[in-house]
């Protein structure tokens, strides 16, 4: 044994107040020194009750370390002689030649495919910490009756409950009956439980039909400024994307037949768009579902917030005008509920609805059983009607607290957007202003700001489809009233600066 050995391993930092047990952090230290190659093959290390004295900590300690390093094969050693790194590890000899160097690499590059899943085009947001003025994309947590949902779970968990093994691939029977019936009364959406796929999210939804329905380089119109999460999906499905424009009445189905005729599909958020906030009219609809019929075209409606309409009823899905089969509902209860229940789904035409099932099961299997019996439940009891109908009275509050905040405080500073539905306000600068450092500026004063112009393409000008419309989209839903006025109150410091 060397006296390097000895100092490096006496060296060694252990915790006694962490949580992982003292001998579970030696086994570790040593190991990783091992790895390392700092520790070569066939080296001894120091008798246990050595090793025990210099690291201050009891010699049993140790012996487990020892042990454990043993069984893995780590060690070798035997009464009286010692013990010595194991002689056939390889990798301890390798890690030393090649140093720190090799942590920093990948083996080999990603693959082609794989590259199209990284990169700032695939980046998708997500939330951290407690709600705040103006988060978007959040439902009001604190108006949730997650008492009753405890009561519901626990109900279920009960008695165990013969569902526990590998389920449907499309998802739990009860609740696709649940949701046929429901988005029939409320959206006009014509299905059978059978057409729909329960999804982790309506994210996996878009993932799972770009994935199934285009081939590598097929075009697809997307909406332009819009969800970035489809990009994302057809770019990881290496389908071509096509920025199609927005104007008052929606996705400009002339643009797109002008400049790319030959599109497999489309991507629409026809009851609400995002992040404008306009409804297609039902002209474009219905020109939209010709074109479609015509061209052989798959139409993906995202309905994600169309339960949230506060001046009249919810306007009907665009499924419900097809009568070509060529509309592919994809529903979230993310917006509903809360995002992280992770539950969405999709309602295929009937030819594609088993296609979608053994795709999902190839994806995750199924998503999580337990989640879906308790909504099936929450469903069937009522729950669900009335956590809508009440939501819809509170978010319809906190969207006219922040409409008359801003009509109060700053009444020059922005043309407000259309208001009359979603979980958000879109508004542009009626001056000049860069939306994403304001957004940035915005996060170091305690709220959250999402700049209009992060909805584009970063090749818009390319496309030929103009310059980006600067504003902010400011989130009502989960934020109390008396943090919309402090927000407002906030935001109007930033653009007093």
């Amino acid at each position: 044994m060397t006296m390097h050995l000895a100092q490096s391993l006496a060296s060694l930092q252990l915790d006694p107040t962490a949580s992982v047990p003292m001998f579970r952090q030696l086994y570790e230290a040593i190991k990783q020194t091992i790895l390392a190659g700092t520790i070569g093959p066939g080296m001894q290390l120091p008798p246990t009750r050595e090793l025990a004295s210099q690291l201050r900590v009891s010699r049993q300690t140790v012996l487990n370390a020892y042990a454990q390093l043993m069984a893995e094969g780590y060690l070798s050693g035997t009464v009286g002689r010692g013990t010595f790194v194991s002689a056939s590890l390889p990798i301890a000899h390798k890690s030393r030649l090649h140093g720190a160097a090799a942590k920093l690499q990948l083996l080999r590059p990603l693959s082609a495919r794989g590259q199209c899943f990284v990169g700032p085009q695939a980046v998708l947001n997500y939330h951290s910490g407690m709600p705040k003025a103006f988060r978007i994309g959040m439902p009001g947590l604190d108006v949730f009756p997650f008492d009753v949902w405890a009561r519901l779970e626990a109900r279920r968990w009960r008695h165990t409950p013969h569902e526990l093994g590998y389920g449907d691939a499309a998802g739990f029977h009860p609740l696709r009956e649940g949701l046929a019936a429901y988005l029939g009364a409320a959206r006009g959406v014509h299905c059978a439980p059978e057409q729909i796929i329960i999804t982790s999210g309506s994210q996996q939804a878009l993932f799972l039909i770009a994935s199934l329905l285009l081939s590598p380089g097929d075009a697809a119109w997307v909406e332009e400024p819009g969800y970035r999460g489809i990009n994302a999906s057809l770019r990881a499905a290496q389908a071509h994307v096509c920025h199609i424009p927005v104007d008052d009445e929606g996705l400009s189905v002339a643009y797109g037949a002008a400049m790319h005729p030959d599109a497999k599909l489309t991507y629409v958020t026809p009851s609400h768009q995002l992040p404008l906030g306009v409804t297609m009219s039902l002209q474009r609809r219905l020109e939209l579902l010709a074109w479609a019929a015509e061209r052989r075209m798959w139409v993906v409606e995202d309905d994600y917030d169309s339960e949230y309409r506060y001046t009249g009823p919810p306007i009907a899905s665009l499924q419900s005008l097809d009568k070509a089969g060529c509309v592919i509902y994809v529903g979230t209860l993310s917006k509903v509920l809360f995002p992280g229940l992770r539950l969405g789904y999709i309602v295929a035409p009937p030819a594609l609805a088993e296609a979608f099932a053994q795709g999902k099961a190839i994806l995750d299997r199924h998503t999580a059983i337990g989640p879906q019996m308790v909504l099936a439940d929450f469903i069937a009891e009522g729950h669900f009607s009335r956590h809508i109908k009440r939501t819809r009275e509170v978010y319809a509050e906190r969207r006219a607290t922040l409409l008359d905040a801003i009509a109060a405080h700053m009444p020059d500073e922005f043309h407000i957007g259309p208001a009359d539905a979603g979980l958000h306000l879109p508004v542009r600068f009626r001056r000049k202003r860069n939306d994403q450092m304001l957004a940035r500026t915005a996060l170091q004063h305690g709220i959250e700001l999402r700049a209009l112009s992060q909805f584009y393409n970063a090749d818009e000008e390319a496309d030929g489809l103009g310059s980006r419309v600067s504003g902010l989209l400011l989130g009502f839903a989960s934020i109390p009233e008396a943090e919309i006025k402090r927000g407002v109150a906030t935001l109007r410091e930033l653009l007093e600066k």
